[in-house]
């Protein structure tokens, strides 16, 4: 039977999306949900393995999808070590370091063993793409001002590489060849200098940087000191006021922009205060991130979700136009994402990069 398809596993905190595409067409996908209680059973991310593996092997017979169909897996990229973009081949070193969280838990994590542990039933290759460990940094932007804490690279890499090379592709050059700033807007905001096609710096979106609908981005050290030496709050609380509870949550108490942009059509002055704040700081991060470029800069791109929103855009464009040409792609695809980084190495456009080789094993 002709191998032929390429299936893209995406785990989340209550889902798993799996996605089955042929060439660049999605033909099958399903958000396989997760009962809260299923997943309580669990003590470690890494223990889900086999609960969500049978999930997706079900999915696959009911859509009668045989497995000897597939010509390669691709699963969403976890905390891993610091490494460069790509697609990488799922090894077994990558795979002790998913199972014992070498960075962290996440859910994410089980992406690249759920595709091993089904591209390993049939004899082919499983992959990831862009995981949120992506670094690219160069030196000089690791240095924070205190030595005891480096700048660290944390990203949006799979969608703002995704758009990227669309970009590129679509102005007929190679992603090599440009460069870029792109802006990915969601419930974190990465806005990421891309200089021949890597992520030379960015805003760690869980701590600086643009305040966002959930986060509180870059805040004066000075207080946030203060605050925490206070005894008025614990060290999760404190970790959920910047994650979580920061940004429009903060201020506005809800995270959904549609109902802030819906209160700020009915005059609400302090909606529309809080919004245009968030909407200045992105603009600044942008023009930051132009500095970074020497001003050498080919596209600014917008994406991810708030790229929706015609009143953001439209202000954010008054703000970074000079700069260069503003191109927008709302929203954020991230099954035809890990598609096309597979699909780069099946038709021979980029090498497959081994994990081992790229990271610092001892780090």
């Amino acid at each position: 039977m002709e191998r032929k398809f390429v299936l893209a596993i995406n785990p989340g905190s209550t889902s798993t999306k799996v996605s089955l595409f042929e060439d660049e067409k999605e033909i099958k996908s399903f958000k396989i949900q997760h009962k809260k209680e299923d997943l309580e059973k669990y003590k470690k991310v890494a223990d889900q393995y086999e609960y969500r593996l049978c999930l997706i092997l079900d999915w696959l017979e009911k859509e009668s999808i045989q497995t000897n169909c597939l010509k390669a897996i691709v699963g969403r990229g976890g905390l891993l070590r610091s490494m460069p973009g790509g697609t990488y081949l799922v090894t077994d070193k990558m795979i002790e370091d998913l199972r014992i969280g070498v960075k962290g838990e996440h859910a994410a994590n089980l992406g690249g063993m759920l595709a091993k542990g089904i591209g390993d039933r049939e004899g082919i290759d499983s992959y990831i793409v862009d995981p949120v460990a992506v670094d690219e940094f160069n030196e000089v932007a690791r240095v924070s001002g205190l030595k005891e804490i480096p700048r660290r690279s944390q990203v949006h890499a799979l969608n703002i590489k995704a758009v990227s090379y669309r970009r590129a592709k679509e102005i007929s050059k190679n992603l090599e060849d440009i460069n870029l700033i792109v802006a990915h807007l969601g419930g974190g905001i990465s806005v990421a200098p891309m200089e021949s096609g890597k992520i030379i710096d960015v805003n760690n979106a869980s701590e600086m940087g643009p305040f966002s609908p959930e986060r509180s981005g870059g805040l004066p050290v000075g207080d946030i000191v203060k605050m925490c030496f206070s005894s008025k709050y614990t060290h999760e609380e404190m970790k959920e006021m910047i994650k979580g509870k920061g940004g429009l949550n903060s201020y506005l108490g809800t995270i959904d922009a549609r109902e802030v942009e819906e209160r700020i059509s009915k005059g609400d002055k302090e909606a529309k205060l809080v919004y245009d704040a968030m909407i200045y700081q992105i603009g600044k991060e942008i023009g930051a991130c132009a500095t970074v470029l020497k001003g050498k800069v080919d596209n600014i791109i917008l994406t991810g979700g708030l790229a929706y929103s015609h009143y953001l855009i439209d202000k954010i464009k008054e703000m970074v136009s000079f700069i260069s040409e503003v191109i927008v792609y709302p929203g954020e695809d991230e099954m035809d994402a890990l598609n096309k980084g597979t699909l780069r190495v099946l038709k021979g456009l980029e090498k497959p990069k081994i994990y081992e080789d790229e990271v610092n094993l001892n780090g």
